[in-house]
């Protein structure tokens, strides 16, 4: 069967070849042993032990074979969209582990039940223990929540640029209890996902656009045709470079040594090193402009006015 599955273009016969490489020896076994009872004659008690055991290993078998199914599609699926779209991806990797472990729950009650035990009572007593075991580690558990919201809700994925605080990078790897992040300096800083979700996150990936706001400031002598003058010129040095949406330039307000002016303009492309090119393109522009014109920028500077006393002194 891997034979032929190879030398088809669909990948059903590949993970059916798969499933069966999942096939244990002992199951067959019992199988086999179970087989045979139909033409053996047995007492009682061993026609029971022989059944329960072959129900057993099916339902094993099928767990395995659920578990590697889930395995291969989530892998599978992964693969085809981690390129184009990392949040299902993430997604899908923390729900097929979820998925497993349902799974062997599920499996490991029907094996008792199948051996007599009162699973029910067994349920109940599980549910006051889990009680107090969730309360013991429960910082634990909350960060497996954290990262079932993560994963679901999404506000970053694998490859996401945010900023956590002082902190900053690419998100690396969201786990069950951490997330960690590639920093720009080049160290993995790691954190608890549940505190991760109680900070305040940015997320720099999801930018469509970034809008700029900087200031100038000339000097107080500058004439007043000039100072008028200013904003347009601005305009005109913002308006001629690529990638950028003109808003606005004003003569904001006196300030302590210059005649202050404000300009924002927005950059369409979120790409931080788009936006410091075209951030160094207009500074220069507008230094070349301004010398053109005779205006000059302001530094902090003081001025002091010494007035003499014509009093006398008897």
């Amino acid at each position: 069967m891997a034979q032929f599955a190879k030398k088809t273009k669909t990948t059903m016969d590949d993970t059916i070849v798969d499933l069966f490489k999942k096939t244990k020896f002992i199951f067959l076994l019992i199988l086999s042993i179970y087989a045979g009872t139909f033409v053996l004659n047995l007492t009682a008690a061993a026609s029971i032990i022989i059944n329960t055991a072959a129900v057993i290993a099916l339902i094993l078998q099928s767990a395995l074979w659920g578990s590697a199914f889930i395995s291969i599609w989530s892998k599978s699926y992964v693969k085809r969209k981690l390129e184009h779209d990392t949040s299902n991806a993430t997604t899908i990797s923390a729900l097929s582990f979820i998925a497993k472990v349902t799974l062997w729950v599920v499996t490991f009650l029907l094996v008792l039940d199948n051996l007599g035990i009162d699973v029910t009572a067994l349920i109940a007593g599980l549910g006051v223990g889990g009680i107090a075991v969730a309360l013991a580690v429960q910082n634990i558990l909350g960060d497996l929540l954290a990262s079932l919201s993560i994963v679901l809700d999404k506000p970053f994925v694998i490859g996401d640029f945010i900023i956590v605080g002082d902190y900053l990078g690419s998100v690396e790897h969201i786990g069950l209890k951490t997330t960690r992040i590639r920093s720009l300096s080049g160290e993995q800083v790691i954190f608890s996902n549940n505190d991760l979700l109680q900070s305040r996150v940015r997320n720099y990936k999801r930018m469509l656009e970034r809008r700029v706001v900087f200031t100038l400031g000339m000097t107080y002598d500058t004439p007043a045709e000039k100072v008028e003058a200013i904003p347009l010129m601005i305009k005109e040095v913002v308006q001629k470079q690529s990638d950028t949406r003109f808003d606005r330039a004003h003569f904001k307000e006196y300030g302590d040594f210059a005649l202050v002016f404000e300009v924002v303009y927005i950059v369409l492309s979120p790409d931080y090193n788009v936006y410091m090119d075209i951030q160094q393109a207009i500074n220069v522009a507008i230094m070349r402009k301004f010398n053109d014109e005779g205006i000059q920028f302001a530094y902090p500077t003081q001025t002091l006015y010494i007035k003499k006393d014509s009093a006398t002194v008897a």
